[in-house]
């Protein structure tokens, strides 16, 4: 569905720069790059499209051509239509190495993978591309005004990441299946250690190895990470998990 609507949308561009054309003759590269520049603060966003896409098709090569290139990214990305815009930015930086607009439009792909990545159940394909391009902003552009807010996004990123695979665990769990369940745990312990979703991963552990019973295991566990899950409001739930099992193990033994 979102092929077609992009297919009629590149239609309904490929109609109005046509149209435009035929109303431009006489009008320099510089003013309709103007004319896309108003257009664009006043949100009239399919037309300007057409008129940075026209100063990108005529000057190529030329510094308004490589500022119009910019801006039809921006076009897009304003329009809410944000895998076109990173289309856009990207033959900026590809081609474009010393505008002055890179590091925007290196940090704007980013964004738009970020708003692009869905709830956590969802497929994560854009959430990954998204982090790895802030990575790369932040390894690339040291030193920029952006970086705060890139980090604040990874942040959120990674914990989108660390909830799927928190509620994978789950799932095992509501399936009896607890050696994948305590895999799943560990695989969040290891790679979100940094985000909050490591007190319910510890939790997540605990009952895993409880229900599975291990108890020497869980208990352990459990005592390792008192401070973390007490202080979270969990511990009390992963120590009844704890002790019913002693009790199903104790009468299983009678």
């Amino acid at each position: 569905m979102r092929d077609l609507i992009q297919i009629f949308i590149s239609f309904l561009l490929f109609m109005i720069i046509s149209c435009a054309g035929s109303k431009s003759e006489g009008v320099s590269l510089q003013e309709r790059f103007n004319i896309g520049m108003s257009n664009l603060e006043n949100e009239k966003y399919l037309q300007a499209q057409a008129d940075f896409k026209y100063v990108v098709m005529r000057g190529t090569g030329t510094d308004l051509g490589d500022d119009a290139q910019y801006y039809l990214g921006e076009a897009y990305f304003k329009n809410k239509e944000y895998l076109l815009a990173v289309s856009e930015y990207e033959k900026l930086t590809r081609r474009m190495a010393f505008s002055p607009f890179v590091e925007d439009a290196r940090f704007k792909i980013c964004e738009a993978y970020r708003i692009e990545s869905p709830k956590y159940y969802h497929d994560q394909e854009y959430t990954e591309k998204s982090l790895e391009r802030y990575q790369e902003f932040l390894d690339d552009f040291p030193n920029s005004h952006l970086n705060d807010d890139a980090l604040g996004s990874i942040e959120l990123l990674r914990e989108k990441l660390g909830r799927k695979l928190y509620e994978t665990g789950i799932l095992y769990m509501k399936l009896d299946e607890f050696e994948s369940a305590k895999m799943t745990f560990q695989s969040l312990i290891d790679m979100y250690y940094d985000t909050e979703m490591i007190q319910f991963a510890y939790q997540g552990m605990v009952k895993a190895l409880a229900r599975n019973k291990e108890i020497e295991e869980a208990n352990a566990l459990l005592g390792d990470h008192k401070d973390m899950l007490i202080e979270s409001e969990l511990y009390t739930d992963a120590q009844k998990t704890i002790d019913r099992m002693q009790k199903v193990i104790s009468k299983d033994s009678n």
